[in-house]
């Protein structure tokens, strides 16, 4: 169906506000976005580091917003691309901007806590940006990797903090105290109130938080290409079989 870049743009301000900022048919979602062409700017960073073709892959993009990685998905052949978010509003304009960018893509509202109703694994599953949003963030890891994760973990979260990797030992005296008061050692800083204005921005972990919070999940960190990305396999699944990112050990910037 063709629309008119002035329906596209009443549309557009009808669906917003937006915090994805997509072109669509040239007329741009957030134009005035605070973090700058957001999230295109951000996917640059590690759009290579993802296989050009999909075909025939399987994707699940949890917390998918305004489908801006969803439909990255599936320009590059994903044969499924499955978007979930628990924001009616956000589903609205995913919809939307598929229908603009000719992409089929199915949207479901759905509570990340609920993955397991999917009762399917993919291929791909993206986690972009929806850790720090959540009341129960290691439960949510906790059931991507035990009821949905089927290869590759595209994940990022917002950091604060130390971006230093302390050498941590499996276990501390109960009388080890100087060790909490290191900067580098894994902190997930809890938000009371609100945080860039946002009241669902909940938890910011440090760098060796999110890398600690992803091991403990069960998920092993194969490419770190991105400050706050890291792709990531099911630890102890066979590397290999069509795998889409084989495990290579634990690579860092």
């Amino acid at each position: 169906m063709l629309h008119s870049h002035a329906e596209i743009r009443r549309r557009i301000d009808a669906l917003g506000p937006w915090f994805h900022n997509m072109d669509l048919a040239g007329v741009e979602t957030a134009p005035d976005h605070f973090l700058g062409n957001y999230p295109l700017i951000k996917w640059r960073k590690f759009a290579d580091a993802i296989p050009a073709d999909l075909t025939g892959k399987t994707v699940l993009d949890i917390g998918c917003n305004a489908g801006f990685y969803s439909i990255e998905m599936k320009r590059r052949g994903a044969a499924r691309v499955l978007g979930i978010d628990f924001d009616e509003a956000y589903l609205a304009q995913a919809r939307f901007a598929a229908e603009i960018a000719d992409c089929d893509i199915e949207f479901q509202k759905l509570s990340v806590y609920d993955v397991g109703a999917l009762r399917e694994t993919f291929d791909v599953v993206l986690f972009m940006g929806v850790l720090y949003h959540l009341r129960h963030p290691l439960l949510a890891l906790d059931l991507i990797r035990e009821h949905v994760a089927g290869d590759l973990l595209i994940f990022q979260s917002m950091q604060r903090g130390s971006k230093d990797l302390p050498a941590l030992e499996e276990n501390y005296h109960f009388w080890t105290h100087d060790l909490f008061d290191q900067p580098e050692f894994p902190k997930l800083h809890f938000i009371e109130h609100r945080y860039a204005d946002d009241p669902t921005n909940w938890w910011i972990p440090n760098r060796a938080c999110t890398e600690a919070m992803l091991r403990s999940a069960g998920f092993e960190i194969v490419l770190h290409p991105e400050q706050e990305v890291y792709f990531c396999r099911a630890a102890g699944d066979p590397a290999g079989g069509g795998a889409i990112y084989p495990s290579k050990g634990k690579l860092h910037d």
